[in-house]
């Protein structure tokens, strides 16, 4: 899984956001923002990372368990399937 290629992020007024580009500004309603996990989540995606070596990078930076670091990938994922902004 990847982040689609008319995705991109950027860091507006001290705050990271996922912005459509072209079409995909068409059809995305909302705003996607993301705090510092999720800004390396999403970078891990752009490189085509999988779940566990999600996983793994947050249990290097955070105290949590394994299965904690899964759940919350797993809640990440999810919504950006929901955005629109990952293809599977």
């Amino acid at each position: 899984m990847k982040i689609k290629s008319n995705f991109t992020l950027r860091n507006i007024a001290d705050t990271w956001v996922a912005l459509p580009l072209g079409e995909a500004a068409v059809d995305f309603t909302g705003m996607l923002t993301l705090n510092e996990s999720g800004v390396m989540l999403w970078r891990l995606l752009e490189g085509g990372s999988t779940r566990e070596e999600m996983a793994d990078a947050l249990l290097k930076e955070y105290e949590v368990s394994y299965n904690e670091a899964l759940a919350d990938v797993d809640a990440f994922i999810a919504r950006l399937n929901d955005a629109g902004c990952i293809d599977a």
